[in-house]
């Protein structure tokens, strides 16, 4: 058990600190379990500027939920959930949320390592920066480099990770170590026209909002053990990119909420404030 050390206020929702790092919303007015969040000080006081706090307190008035609402160290404000936020639901009884944090499938943060120093890139950053913006499309109506099928399009959305590495994108490498190895059970006839219609045109892009792709440099190792597992190195330039299926993956969900909407309701659910 943690032990309590103090109690904050934040954003008009009461907090106990049970340990470093680790916050407690306490089981209160209607919600049936405790909100945790996982966050250091400075996030704490990040958040307490928009929603997160609130929204996750929400969650844990969901019927069905286990244990805790949880917040993770990324936690900002989302859709339902904060983004970073995480619940468990009891099969039987609890609620089926798909867009809780929003309708972005697969949308996640990949850091790719590469062979460069800092020094092999510091004098050439725009030319770095220029040759990326021409070669991966970006922004709002950017179409793609790519052109092709729906029979193809079908393929992708089958074949995953392991069709693109197939086609010559990539390496046998680089979807083993993916979540099922790039690759889930999946019936493209079940994805609409109009869900097909707004991704064919987007292979290939990094799409717009918060989605990026950022040229970054080791600048300090916290545990060499873990970051030797990584193959990550002081100096080392590292690639982050931000993306998902962005209008594709809205209207598959939207989609099916409206279905589930019509043949489900929404009876017996339970509100936060």
């Amino acid at each position: 058990m943690f032990r309590k050390i103090d109690k904050l206020v934040l954003s008009s929702i009461f907090m106990n600190k049970i340990s470093k790092n680790i916050y407690e919303i306490p089981k209160e007015s209607g919600m049936l379990v405790p909100a945790r969040i996982f966050a250091s000080e400075k996030i704490i006081e990040q958040v307490k500027e928009d929603k997160t706090l609130e929204q996750i307190k929400n969650v844990a008035f969901l019927k069905g939920i286990l244990k805790y609402a949880i917040a993770l160290p990324d936690c900002h404000r989302g859709y339902g959930f904060p983004i970073g936020g995480v619940a468990a639901f009891d099969m039987d009884k609890g609620v089926i949320s798909p867009g809780g944090i929003g309708y972005d499938i697969n949308c996640s943060v990949r850091l790719l390592r590469t062979n460069l120093k800092k020094e092999d890139i510091e004098k050439k950053k725009k030319e770095v920066a220029d040759a990326i913006y021409n070669k991966i499309p970006s922004g709002v109506g950017r179409g793609s480099p790519f052109t092709i099928t729906r029979k193809e399009f079908s393929n992708l959305l089958e074949g995953g990770a392991q069709y693109i590495v197939e086609r010559g994108f990539g390496k046998k490498e680089d979807y083993l170590h993916t979540e099922e190895e790039g690759k889930m059970k999946a019936d493209a006839s079940k994805v609409s026209d109009r869900a097909v219609k707004r991704g064919i045109g987007q292979v290939g892009t990094l799409g717009a909002g918060n989605h990026f792709l950022e040229i970054q440099y080791v600048d300090e190792i916290f545990d060499e053990k873990i970051a030797k597992k990584f193959g990550i190195k002081k100096g080392q330039v590292t690639i982050m990119i931000h993306c998902g299926s962005r209008g594709l993956g809205h209207q598959v969900a939207s989609d099916y909420i409206q279905l589930m909407e019509k043949n489900m309701g929404l009876k017996d659910c339970q509100t936060g404030n």
